[in-house]
This record gives C-alpha cells, structure tokens and sequence, in this order.
C-alpha cells in the first residue's frame, strides 16, 4: 500500500517534511497518520480470526452428523436441530447484537460473544445428549450473532473510508469465505481422526487465544449514549427468528400448509409492528431515516441476493458431490479448496480495484461473473465431470464471490456514521443471513419439484438423472438471483470512488 501514499508518506498534506515516528508513536497510530499502523493490522488479523472461527461452525458439523446421531441417539427429525439452532440463533439476533455493540462499547461486546461461544462449544464437545447438544449450538449461535457484527463495526471504525478500509474488508471477505470450506475439510479430518467432539473442542484453544489478546490489540469504541430500543428490540429479533425458522421448514411441511402460511403472516405482522415501533421511539434500534442512504439499500438488497444465490449453492453442489458422484465428504471438501483459495488471493487485488475504479463497478462486475459461474455449473451431468464443469465453474463463481463479498460490504458501510457502524453491520450480515435462508428453501424446492416431474414422468430419466436434473434446474434459479443483483447494482447503488488520500491506510 505504500505507492497509495507516497505523496504523504514522508510530507503531510502542506508539503513539509514529517517527523519520522518512534516505536511507541507507531504503536498507538490512528488511520490520519498516513502510515499504515503495525497494531491496527495486528487488530484485524484477531478480528479474522474471531470471524474466520465464527464462519466456520456453519460448515463443520456437518460431516460429523451422522456420528453425532450414532453417539447420542438423535432421531433423523431431531437432528437436524444441530444446524437449524446455531442458524436460526444467529440470524434472529444480527441486529440487536450490532446495535449493542454501538451503544456498550463494540469491544465489550465482542469478548461477550467469545466467551459465550467459546463456552458454548466446550459444552457442546461434552454433552451426552441431544438437547445438551442442541442447547450448545444454540448459544454457539447467539454468540456468533454477538461476534460477527461487532467485528465489522470494529473493521469499519478502526480503519476509515479509503484503501485502509478496502483493503481490510478484502481481508475480511477472503476469511469468512475461506472458513466454509475449511469446515467441511476440517470437520471430515477432525471427526475420523479424533471424533466428533473435536468439531466443537477445536474453538476452545482458538476462542480463548483471541479473549487473551482482545484488551492488548482492541481499542474501545462505541456511539452516543442511548438507551436499547428493547421493544423494537424483541420485535425484530422475534420477526427475523420466525422467518428464517418459516423457510427452513416450508420444504418439510409444504410452502401450501398452514404451519408455513402462518408463520410466514406472523413474521410479517411482527415486522410491521417492529416498523411502527421505529417510528415513534426516541432511539430506535434502526433509524429507518438509515435506509434513504441508496448506496446502503442497494448494498444490502445484493447481500440479500448474493446469499440466496452462494448459500444454496455450496449446499446443492455438496449433494451432488456425495450423493450423485459418491465424494467422500472430505474429498467433497477439498473439492471446495480452489474456490476457497481463488477468493482468498483475489480480494487484495478487488480491494485495490475498488479503490481505483469505484464501488459500483465492482459489484456488477462481481455479479456478473457469479452468474456465469452459476450458469457454467448448471451443465452439471451424472457423469464425474469435476475438471471439465465443477472446477471451471467454482473458479467462476470464487472470482464472483470475491468482487461481491468487498464491494457490496464497502458499500454497505459506506457513508455511515461511525456510531451507527454496528448497526449497518448488523444490517449487512442479516441480510446476507435471510438471503441465504430464502435461497436455500426455494432453490430446494425447485429441485425436488424438477426431479419428482423427471421420475414420474412418461419416458423421463430416473435415479441419478432425475436428481442431477433437479440440480440443475436449482442452479439456474440461482443465476436468476445473480442478475437481480446485477440490475439493482445499475439502479438503486450510487457511484462511490474512494480516492486514495491521507485517511487511507
């Protein structure tokens, strides 16, 4: 980054010569000094890491499943549970867990997330029953939607807007990206190697290792003084749980039934009721003035997209991996690996990007990209084609991910003041999380609906074919989210360039 700030780096902005700044002076630097500040990216390798821990129980358990089950005597309904907690935790308290972090201070609330998460996963690693273990994952949940949100605002509030901030956000991205896939390798090597404990044990030593470092790396920071908006508050929390817990079930109990028709009537009265809220209380959870910022809107209606067409993705390409072409699931998981590293060493190279060009081209190249990426992998066929089909189209889509994952959270924080940061992150990961949810309960559906057509048709393919055919018909609904983005990325996004200056470290 120092060709970014040559023309500070050695004067400040009237031309005079600086002062070359001692050890303790570069230990204490702030974003305006010009200088890239040693302790500032020492804090945002902690926060990877706290994020990196957080992505990755997502992943992890899946593969140990069916130990789990053997182990402690689930039935196949009440297993799934171990999934749904630690989802339906973590996207129904995104965004009391990023306000709290604004108004308590954003590093006392991300050491009450760790500890609460690391707890939670040395009691999940003992329990001797389900619910023990249910109720672990849980709170690994709750904690996790403490956690990711307090790392952005602190992200967004350490480094200011500029190449400082792009290129940490480029960091951030290639991590939380990476730790799906380290899951599922992870999960796979720990679970036949040591048990499936160790899916859970894994967080202690990482979880405490970040508590002990938090107070040397992590300044405090936090908003104006305001009380919790705790109406608005449960109302929110409660409208987001029912949604996401809505969708994850409307495939099992039919989109049709009246358990999906009614929880979806409640998720939508208790958002109006949480919108009437916010319009009258004197400091709402979400200061609905916050949406007439375009950039942020736009911003988060692509998380939205983006998460309804990744998420079900990654989901429906591992089915077909293990379910069509007989992958192992830890070879299913390196299968992953190229997308995982192709995400990884190109965000520095779309954070410079961005800096260069602007927000707005970023996401719709980013969107563009998925939807070829997307397309490429609905070519998918029963026949093992991983070099000729899943390769190419997971590189795609890899690129795609790491244009979207930097600019749509450049965007997303863009032009926020820096006492709401933890709202906007909560805003960013929610939307991002419901996306996801939604994705994966309409792409499912498509699926299973397409390959019922193909098996019980007159003269169609059965087995195999049908399911493959299935898939594929899922993964071009995905691209079809992938262009939504594209279009509201022209519309609603305004251009954002973010020119290198003295406040870009």
């Amino acid at each position: 980054m120092t060709h970014q700030l040559e023309d500070f780096a050695q004067k400040d902005g009237q031309g005079s010569e600086r002062p070359k700044p001692g050890l303790r002076h570069l230990l204490t630097l702030d974003a305006r000094d010009g200088v890239e500040p040693p302790r500032g990216w020492l804090a945002l390798a902690l926060l990877c890491a706290a994020q990196f821990m957080v992505v990755l129980d997502f992943s992890i358990v899946n593969v140990a499943l069916p130990s789990m089950q053997k182990s402690l005597g689930f039935s196949p309904t009440t297993l799934q549970w171990v999934v749904s907690a630690y989802s339906l935790l973590f996207g129904g308290f995104l965004l009391l867990g990023g306000r709290a972090a604004d108004l308590f201070g954003r590093r006392r609330v991300f050491l009450l997330g760790l500890v609460l998460f690391t707890l939670a996963s040395l009691g999940g690693g003992f329990a001797q029953s389900p619910i023990e273990l249910i109720v672990a994952r849980a709170s690994q949940g709750l904690a996790a939607s403490i956690v990711a949100p307090s790392v952005l605002s602190l992200i967004t509030t350490t480094f200011p807007q500029g190449a400082g901030r792009n290129r940490a956000l480029g960091t951030f991205g290639a991590v939380a990206s990476a730790g799906f896939a380290s899951g599922v390798i992870l999960g796979g090597l720990l679970t036949s190697s040591f048990g499936w404990r160790w899916v859970l044990f894994v967080n202690v030593p990482i979880g405490l290792t970040i508590i002990a470092l938090t107070p040397l790396l992590l300044p405090e920071s936090r908003g104006a003084k305001k009380r919790l908006d705790l109406p608005g508050s449960a109302a929110v929390t409660l409208a987001l749980a029912v949604l996401i817990y809505a969708l994850s079930q409307a495939n099992a109990a039919g989109w049709g039934s009246l358990q999906t028709i009614g929880l979806l009537i409640l998720a939508a009265l208790l958002l109006v009721a949480f919108l009437s809220l916010e319009a009258r209380t004197r400091d709402p959870l979400v200061r609905l003035s916050i949406f007439r910022l375009r950039t942020l809107t736009g911003a988060d209606t692509c998380g939205l997209l983006f998460g309804a067409s990744l998420g079900p993705t990654l989901f429906i390409l591992t089915l077909y991996l293990q379910n069509v072409l007989g992958y192992s699931p830890v070879l299913t998981g390196f299968a992953f690996l190229p997308h995982a590293l192709i995400v990884t060493f190109t965000t520095n190279l779309v954070s410079r990007l961005t800096t260069r060009l602007g927000v707005k081209p970023g996401m719709v190249t980013g969107a563009v990209v998925l939807a070829v990426g997307l397309f490429w992998l609905s070519r998918l066929s029963a026949h093992d084609q991983y070099w000729a089909i899943i390769l190419p189209g997971t590189l795609l889509v890899g690129l795609g991910v790491a244009f979207q994952i930097v600019t749509v959270a450049i965007a997303a924080t863009k032009g926020v003041a820096d006492d709401e940061q933890g709202l906007a992150s909560g805003l960013f990961n929610t939307s991002q999380q419901v996306g996801s949810a939604l994705g994966v309960a309409i792409l499912v559906a498509v699926a299973s609906a397409r390959t019922v057509a193909l098996s019980t048709g007159s003269g169609g393919p059965g087995g195999s074919a049908a399911l493959v055919g299935g898939f594929q018909s899922a993964l071009l609904t995905a691209v079809g989210f992938a262009i939504l983005s594209v279009v509201v990325s022209l519309l609603v996004v305004r251009e954002v360039r973010l020119t290198r200056s003295k406040t870009s470290v």
